[in-house]
Parts: C-alpha cells; structure tokens; sequence
C-alpha cells in the first residue's frame, strides 16, 4: 500500500479483497482476529508490486552535502538531517520499520548486532530519546554506553567536539548525539569514522523523531482510510524553538497538496525560513493564532514550550487559549482527528500544554508514537550498520510472553 501510495480501501478493490479481510491480514498475530493472507493472494501482491512503475522523486538539497542525497538501497553513513530524505528514501525506512515490528513488539528476537557498542552521548536531558535509542540497539542484539550532561563528561574539563568524537570512535560502533547547540553534531559527524545519528541539536532538527512522527501518520491515516497525499496538518505551540516541528514539517512537505496550518503566539512562529521553503514546494501554509482553526485538521500536532532555549525573551501570549485539552477536541476537530506530541508534555498547572484529560482517547495517538519510535530506530541502526538484509532471516521466537495490550493507547490500533 504504501509502495503504491493506496489507501486501504483501494488496496481491497485492487486486489479483490474485502476491506475487513485485509484488515485481518494487517493485524499483529497476537491478535483474535488475525488471518493469515492466502498464498493466492500474497502471489497476486507480489505480482502488482513487480509490474508497479518506480515513482519519480524530486531531489532535495541537504544543509550536510557529504552525505546526500540518499538514493534507494545506498548505505546511510550519518543521519543528521531530514535532508538527507527524500519521499523514495523514507518509505525504503519505513518498509524496514515494518519488518522490525514484531521485535520491538517482543514477540520474535534477533542477533544481528551482537558484539556491537552504541555510545548515547546526551549532553542535554532526555528520557524517551535516550532509552529508545538504547532499546533500539539492543533488540538488535547490540549494548550500549550512556554518558548524559556535560558534568560528566571531559567535554567539562575544556575537550573539544573533535576530540571527543574521534575518542569516542575507538570505543563504540555507533554514536548517537544530544547537543544543546545548532550544528554541533554534524561537527561530532566530520570527526569520526563510525555512523553518527543527531538525537537533537539545540533549536535546529530532530530527525528521528520527525521520521517515527511521519511513519506514525501513516500508520494512523491507513486505519483510518486517509492518504497524506492532500492532508490538513496543524502544528501548534513552540514552532519558533521546537526542532521536532522543524524536522517534521520539511518530511511532510514531500508529499504533494498537503495544508499547514501554524498556531502561536507571535513570539513564537515558525522560522520563516522553513515557512518560505515549504511554501515552494507547492503545500498551503496559513498562519494563524487560534486555535479554532483546527476544525478539519486530519493530525493535530502540539508541542511543549522549549523554556530551556530562551535567552532573555518572555512568552507572550502564551495562555489558556493554546491549551488542547478534550473539551475542544470534542467542540472543534473532526470525530477522526489523530492528536499526537513528541514529548515530554509539560503536565503542571498553568503550562497549557496538551492536557492529560484526553489520556485513554483513542484519538490520542502519543503513545503509539513513541511505540513506533522503537522499530523506526531500529531500522535506522540496521541501515547505518548494514544489516537491513539479514534482520528477517535472523529472527526467533521470543522466550519470554510479550505484554497484553491494554487499551486505545497501545499499538493495537495499529
């Protein structure tokens, strides 16, 4: 589906299918209503799929020259930017996600990595990045070395990056960076011969995090019948300091007639640097500061304020007013809308940001996001190592029993 950019419902009629029995075939095997696709039909597949015409990609320019442009089955030697993708080269990830689910899912295990080290390197905070990265690693059979904050690092007793990156080379077969400055891992990049992958610098990109946000629409759009191809996407918050909207809205800007729509205060807008070259791509950008602007958003994206990058600047008008909460996804959006955040949200009083009252709504999809984060690093790291091919023959039952899904925040939606 994704391959022929269908939607589940014209995959059906194509191959002749009901849209329920496909939907069997699609689920996780776990599940009580899992179907096994026919051998007739999985040949019929193959079939089309064989005699599908290559989709032509319009070539982006990368702000990282030396490692673009990524070309279907190239080996990736640094993710540091989105970049670096184009439309092609991202569903190639995302096709390699999909085969890396039902490890991440705990339901079958691999050794590809085995003997491998992973250095985290997170000289800024994180929870989620950094133990997703690690997990990611190790499913692959690989370990990790964590190092977080600067205080532990020689970098406190006055180590340059260089320094630091080419030591770092010597210990580990892979680095991923968390640096409080634009630019900084790319730096880590030039100085190391092992692959680098940026797990966030400062204000500029996230390019993880954008990657597992798109294959997460994806996933979502295709329960739900819907293409991103034309999509409504509203991003709402911080987009002045929030890299994740940065790195996302440069992915989603790959696929054709797609609407934005940034809600912030003025003090805190999208660059409009990134406005401007969305906008020449030929996607519909509107800026707005309601939040009532989000009545046919197919995804609505909020974001946390990044208080830790302000210098001397205030929040202003940052209030009750951009705070999504369930009474107005309920009053406002669409019965379909899909609410998603990169988190952490910013839980205590006062800080308007997404609101915990819309935990255990199905239409809450940020903790499928961060699911999803697991098989989509996966993928990276099976990339950048250069074990994509040997990941699915190299699979075996899980020994221990997985967890049970326990509601509409877990991936079984999916």
């Amino acid at each position: 589906m994704r391959r022929l950019d269908m939607t589940r419902d014209a995959f059906a009629d194509r191959i002749g299918s009901r849209r329920r029995a496909l939907d069997s075939w699609l689920l996780p095997d776990e599940s009580n209503e899992f179907r096994a696709m026919p051998e007739v039909a999985r040949r019929f597949v193959q079939e089309i799929l064989a005699n599908a015409a290559p989709r032509v990609e319009v070539a982006t320019q990368s702000v990282y020259p030396s490692d673009n442009p990524l070309v279907p089955g190239a080996p990736l030697r640094h993710l540091l930017s989105v970049d670096q993708f184009s439309r092609e080269t991202a569903e190639d990830l995302f096709r390699l996600a999909d085969v890396m689910q039902p490890i991440a899912r705990r339901q079958k295990v691999t050794r590809v990595l085995e003997g491998a080290v992973l250095a985290n390197l997170f000289f800024e905070a994180s929870t989620r990045t950094r133990v997703s990265f690690g997990a990611a690693f190790c499913r692959l059979g690989g370990s990790v070395c964590d190092t977080t904050g600067f205080t532990f690092s020689s970098m406190a007793k006055g180590e340059s990056i260089h320094d630091t990156s080419r030591v770092i080379a010597g210990y580990a077969d892979a680095i991923v960076v968390r640096h409080p400055e634009q630019g900084a891992v790319a730096e880590f990049a030039r100085a190391t011969n092992v692959p680098v992958v940026n797990g966030g610098d400062g204000p500029g990109e996230h390019p993880t995090q954008a990657l597992l946000d798109l294959y997460t629409i994806q996933r979502e759009f295709s329960r739900l019948g819907k293409r991103v191809d034309g999509a409504h996407i509203a991003l709402v918050g911080d987009l002045k300091y929030g890299r994740t909207v940065h790195s996302l809205i440069k992915l989603l800007a790959l696929y054709k007639g797609v609407r934005f729509t940034l809600i912030a205060p003025p003090s805190l807008e999208m660059p409009g640097s990134i406005v401007d070259r969305v906008s020449r791509n030929g996607n519909v950008v509107e800026v707005r500061d309601s939040l009532a602007s989000l009545a046919d958003a197919d995804i609505v994206y909020a974001t946390r304020i990044q208080k830790e990058r302000f210098a001397e600047e205030s929040i202003e008008g940052y209030g009750a007013a951009f705070e999504i909460n369930r009474a107005l996804v309920d009053r406002v959006c669409k019965p379909d809308v899909v609410v998603m955040h990169p988190l952490p949200r910013d839980s205590r009083s006062g800080s308007h940001d997404l609101s915990a009252d819309l935990d255990g709504d199905p239409r809450l999809a940020i903790f499928r996001q961060t699911d999803n984060g697991i098989p989509v690093r996966m993928a990276i790291f099976a990339s950048l190592l250069g074990v994509d091919k040997l990941v699915q023959r190299s699979m075996r039952d899980a020994a221990w029993t997985p967890p049970v899904h326990i509601g509409p925040e877990d991936s079984v939606l999916d």
